[in-house]
This record gives structure tokens, C-alpha cells and sequence, in this order.
């Protein structure tokens, strides 16, 4: 098996605290992130040969970056250098990204102003057999939306793997409509991975407010099947479809599981619950990984979906946008929640 490619934009975090405190103490945390960079670097810590495309500036922000990732370690010599800034975003810390209050400071960064024409792809996938990208790169602009087009088209003639998180940023699309962007690129995809509530707002999967309404598991695994089927009704090469569900309970905690459609079985996973959650960015990015990681060793279906939904409920206790965890301790917490 080649490598697997992630293809996407790397961000930096300023976390502040949510109370101001941080101007006064001159302290302000910042974290490396963006969605397939933040699987790319579960990927290689779980011991898979990973590669990571994107575009930086040329100065010594960007060195500093790429010696951190090398260091995972991440194949980065498919980082093109080009244009003037790295894209970042504001977030207070224990919020989530689909708060109203993260602000993207994302306009002309190096990777939003990259062109179709510009990579060549021929040589980025000569040795990958599996690409990874999330609907947040398209959400950029009409031009990153080509390039993800581009790059699906090029990988899809060699017939690469390719997959898709289905992250829903609102505040990205502005006032384009998603639905036809996206249905063009998920008819190039072999794995899909969302919820039913992102598939409704990305590709116009219809929402059933009965079973939504219910508010109970077995009513959500329904309507994940129910979103699965149609995804795989529509799009003819998706072969498999993932859907979370994360619900806060109590003050400060989390339930999650997930359910997945793969090489025609049904497998759901177990439910997790914790309190006092750490930080809530990244869980779908490490599930993603999970899902990957099982998909690419040939696991069992039941198998995969539980990797997939302990990892990403594992890092929700932890810090920054990308996880720390190790395989052993993700087993060990499947074990526990059985």
C-alpha cells in the first residue's frame, strides 16, 4: 500500500480565555491545526506512512511549522510555498467550532488563493493510495473549490481511495449554496464521513424531524441508516458512510457514538460518556482518522467503527487540535464500553 495523502489547509489556533484574562497576562495558547492536518498527524502517530499537501508562505513561520510536523513524523515534502500568510482563526477556549463566536482570519492566505494548474498532481500521487480532504476546503472559494475538483479527478484516474469529511462551516460558504459543489465531488469519493445533520445542510440530504424529534439512540441509528442508503443511492462510488452523534450532557459533559455502512454491513459503536470535557476541537478529525486507520488495515467493520468512536470521544479530553493518544489506550477504552 502507498501512502495516504491529506490535502487541506494548515491553521493556527488562537485560543484565548473566554474572560479576557489573557490581555492582561500577556498569554494567549496557540495551536497547529486544520481538519486533514489533524488527521494526517493521528495517522502518523499510529504508525501509518502519511503525507501532507498544502500551501505556506516561504519564511520562517512556515520552517518552524514543517520542522514541528516532520517531527510526527509527516511527509511534507509536497508543501508548496506561495503568496504572503498562513490562514488562522480565533476561538475562546472550551468552545466549539460551530460557535458564533470563532472568528476566521482566512482571507488571501497563502492556501485560499491557490489556483487550479498550480500542483501537479502527478507527482504529488505517484506513490499514494489514498487521499483525504474535508468539505472545508471547497467552503473557501469558487477556486479551491476547482483545485479539491482537480485533485479528486487526478487520484480518481489512479485509482486512489478517496475520502471526505463532511465538515459544515456556515460561516465559510457565505452566500454560496453548498449542495451542487459538493455533489460534484462526492460522486469521486469511496468513503464518506459526517452526520446527518451536515448531510443535510452540504448535499441536501433530507432531515426526518420524526426521528429527530425522538431524541433517542436507536431513532438516530435509524436516520443514519436512512442518510447512509441515500448517499449510496446517489453518489454510485461511495462504498462506505460514517455518521457521529455527540450530544453535551450536564454542564460539562459529552455523549458519543457512531454508526457505520461498509463493503455492505451495518455496525454501530458503543456509547461513550465523560464529563468535564477538555477541548471539543478536533473529535470529528480523530475519528476521521479512526475510521481510516481501520479502513486501510482491512478491519472488521464492527471493528472500525469502535476505533473510530473511541478515538474521537477520547479527544475531547485533551488540549489542541490534534490528538496525543496511543492505539493501546484507544483499545483499552473500547474494552471498557463494551
Amino acid at each position: 500500500m502507498g501512502k495516504i495523502l491529506c490535502f487541506g489547509e494548515i491553521l493556527m489556533r488562537f485560543s484565548p480565555a473566554a474572560d479576557g484574562q489573557w490581555l492582561k497576562s500577556a498569554n494567549l495558547p496557540v495551536y497547529l491545526g486544520g481538519a486533514e492536518l489533524n488527521v494526517a498527524a493521528a495517522l502518523a502517530r499510529w504508525g501509518l506512512p502519511v503525507s501532507y499537501c498544502t500551501v505556506l508562505p516561504d519564511n520562517y513561520l512556515s520552517r518552524d511549522i514543517l520542522k514541528i510536523l516532520n517531527e510526527k513524523p509527516i511527509d511534507t515534502d509536497n508543501v508548496i510555498f506561495s503568496g504572503e500568510r498562513i490562514g488562522n482563526y480565533w476561538l475562546a477556549q472550551g468552545a466549539d467550532l460551530k460557535n458564533p463566536s470563532v472568528i476566521y482570519d482566512r482571507m488571501h492566505s497563502s492556501f485560499s488563493e491557490l489556483k487550479k494548474g498550480v500542483i501537479d498532481w502527478e507527482h504529488i500521487l505517484h506513490d499514494v493510495s489514498w487521499l483525504h480532504f474535508s468539505a472545508i476546503s471547497p467552503a473557501l472559494n469558487e477556486s479551491v473549490a476547482e483545485v479539491c475538483l482537480e485533485a479528486l479527478q487526478a487520484a480518481s484516474k489512479k485509482n486512489i481511495n478517496i475520502s471526505i469529511d463532511l465538515n459544515h462551516r456556515s460561516k465559510l460558504w457565505k452566500q454560496r449554496n453548498p449542495h451542487d459543489v459538493m455533489s460534484v465531488l462526492l460522486s469521486y469519493c469511496d468513503v464518506v464521513m459526517g452526520n446527518i445533520w451536515s448531510a443535510h445542510d452540504l448535499l441536501g440530504i433530507p432531515l426526518d424531524s420524526r426521528l429527530v424529534q425522538a431524541n433517542e439512540k436507536s431513532a438516530y441509528l435509524q436516520h443514519a441508516h436512512q442518510t447512509a442508503m441515500k448517499i449510496l443511492k446517489r453518489f454510485a462510488r461511495v462504498k462506505t458512510v460514517a455518521n457521529t452523534f455527540r450530544f453535551e450532557e450536564d454542564e460539562d459533559g459529552i455523549l458519543y457514538y457512531g454508526s457505520l455502512y461498509s463493503a455492505h454491513h451495518w455496525a454501530d459503536s458503543s456509547i461513550y460518556r465523560g464529563k468535564q470535557v477538555v477541548d471539543k476541537v478536533g473529535t470529528g478529525d480523530c475519528f476521521m482518522a479512526g475510521l481510516i486507520y481501520g479502513l486501510f488495515n482491512h478491519l472488521q467493520e464492527l471493528e472500525v467503527i469502535q476505533l473510530a468512536a473511541a478515538a474521537g470521544f477520547g479527544k475531547f479530553f485533551e488540549k489542541g487540535d490534534s490528538t496525543c493518544q496511543e492505539l493501546e489506550t484507544i483499545r483499552e477504552r473500547i474494552k471498557q464500553y463494551e
